[in-house]
């Protein structure tokens, strides 16, 4: 059986790092709608919710609440992530992923205590963004996300395109149309990105170490890599600067 699971992990192995790289599509998910108007919105309902709690108290008998204290207590007694989390309450596969670190070819500065650095990209928000920091549109600039052995393993890339934060943000700045992904240095994929404020996602076989019984000797196995670099962009309205806001994963040994 163990020479069946090294056998089984050679050829996945041999099938993610050595072919040439394939033109993949993406399956269109949620559309990120989010505003600055809609976070301020957002904060003045919490702040009611606060006031809602100091007058109500936390124990109460819904029968006896007026019909607006009902509808206020339905909406503040519900579990509600941050305004622009990417991610639920629930477990996902960041219960035990998204190990990584980060880098990039090229950063643009910080502009009003404003960062676009590469650990944007990964921070699971959708206020914040990857952008590069080159003259022009950034063909070649590239980021990379450095894995430790134990990561659990990747199934689905999940692509959030431009920089979301708002429709005239996304509009005026330039977006990813395609993007050439590498796993160690090695092409793996082309990912034709649509021009739209959906995330899009991406299966693929899983990537990583499928030899995951005994954790010690897991853990020291090599690092690993996946490299996106910029191959073409939809030109933005007003600025060449090219933004991602997001690049996360789904995946397998978490639960």
């Amino acid at each position: 059986m163990r020479l069946l699971i090294f056998i089984s992990t050679f050829l996945a192995s041999q099938f993610c790092f050595g072919q040439t790289a394939q033109e993949m599509y993406p399956i269109l998910g949620y559309q990120v709608e989010r505003s600055l108007e809609g976070e301020l919105e957002f904060i003045k309902k919490q702040a009611e919710c606060e006031t809602f709690w100091k007058e109500v108290g936390t124990r109460i008998d819904k029968n006896d609440l007026t019909i607006e204290q009902k509808e206020k207590y339905e909406f503040c007694a519900t579990d509600i992530e941050g305004y622009w989390d990417i991610l639920g309450l629930g477990c996902s596969w960041y219960c035990g992923g998204g190990l990584d670190t980060l880098s990039a070819s090229s950063e643009l500065n910080s502009f009003n205590k404003l960062s676009y650095s590469a650990k944007n990209i990964h921070d699971l928000n959708y206020k914040t963004a990857w952008i590069e920091g080159v003259p022009g549109y950034g063909i070649g600039e590239f980021v990379t996300y450095h894995i430790p052995p134990q990561n659990p393993r990747i199934t689905e890339l999940i692509v959030v395109n431009g920089y979301v934060k708002s429709e005239k943000i996304w509009n005026e700045n330039s977006r990813v149309k395609k993007l050439k992904m590498y796993i160690d240095e090695k092409p793996f994929a082309i990912l034709n990105l649509e021009d739209n404020r959906k995330e899009q996602h991406f299966k693929i076989e899983p990537l990583g170490y499928g030899d995951r019984e005994n954790f010690k000797k897991l853990q020291e196995k090599p690092w690993w890599t996946i490299k996106f670099e910029i191959l073409d962009v939809y030109k933005g309205d007003k600025y060449d600067d090219t933004a991602i806001t997001e690049i996360y994963f789904d995946g397998i040994d978490v639960h």
